[in-house]
């Protein structure tokens, strides 16, 4: 602009037709001209060093946000991995739950059999207590048979060779027998017959069979007779199939000829008798 000027003043004094009125009125105006340029080059410069703030900033907040971005795929990543934490967590929660639970249904259970174990002991000790005498006489022995109770008579002494007759002292011996089961609450009884391996071969006796079923009945009879009621008990022969001895001295076969009173277990005591009894229900 500037230089357009000095070359429009130049050409109109080679006319001579500038004054120099218009010469000074036309550098008014160049100088004029030239502070607006001078302005608007600041402003542009300005504008310039602006953007250039402006492209800073811009480059600034997109590194930003990269970094926030960045930072919320690692927490992204961080989440994930405590969604998965917090699952096995849980997981091994219900299966400490499930082991507390199974742990504290097997120690409940091992409470009620050690309480059964003592009450059987308990029993036990109250069934020599009551036989005390009649075991301190030599009459009878009180023991336990496939962790069953047994009282425990010889034959000898209850009945003669080969006979099914009780005999005086031995029907003395099962009345006071009879009296002490009696007073035992809510339990039956069976009374086994066992002979030694001499087999018998009598009009009245075919076989140890007979005469084994015969002396616990015998006997069985006679415990009614003394006052246990009759739906408490029963008989049962063996014969000389389960013997207690070898069968191969006097001795032992004396022990084998005996008459064992067998305390019926009572069945609703023992393990899975619940189980067993929804099963039969639901026949």
């Amino acid at each position: 602009m500037r230089r357009s000027t000095t070359f429009l003043v130049l050409a109109l004094a080679g006319t001579g037709c500038v004054t120099q009125k218009t010469y000074d009125a036309l550098k008014a105006e160049r100088d004029a001209l030239d502070v607006t340029l001078g302005e608007k080059n600041a402003e542009l410069a300005a504008r310039e060093a602006s953007l250039k703030k402006r492209e800073g900033r811009i480059t600034e907040l997109e590194q930003a946000l990269a970094a926030e971005q960045d930072k919320a795929k690692d927490l992204g990543a961080r989440i994930d991995r405590l969604v998965a934490d917090l699952a096995a967590i849980t997981r091994d929660k219900s299966k400490l739950q499930g082991s507390v639970e199974e742990m504290t249904a097997a120690l409940a259970d091992l409470e009620k059999r050690r309480a059964e174990a003592e009450a059987r002991v308990q029993e036990f000790r109250s069934l020599l207590a009551r036989f005390r005498s009649l075991i301190d006489a030599g009459k009878l022995k009180v023991r336990i048979v496939d962790g069953r109770m047994v009282v425990v008579l010889a034959t000898d002494v209850l009945f003669g060779s080969g006979s099914a007759t009780l005999s005086k002292d031995g029907k003395a011996a099962i009345v006071e027998v009879a009296q002490v089961l009696a007073s035992i609450p809510n339990r039956a009884f069976q009374v086994e017959g066992h002979t030694d391996s001499v087999p018998i071969a009598s009009a009245q006796f075919p076989s140890n069979w007979e005469l084994a079923s015969a002396r616990a009945i015998t006997v069985t009879k006679a415990m009614v007779d003394a006052g246990l009621p009759p739906g408490r008990v029963s008989a049962a022969s063996y014969a000389e199939h389960k013997p207690v001895a070898p069968n191969d001295t006097q001795e032992s076969k004396a022990l084998n000829r005996r008459i064992e009173i067998t305390i019926v277990p009572d069945l609703s005591t023992l393990p899975g008798f619940d189980e067993l009894k929804k099963l039969d229900s639901g026949r």
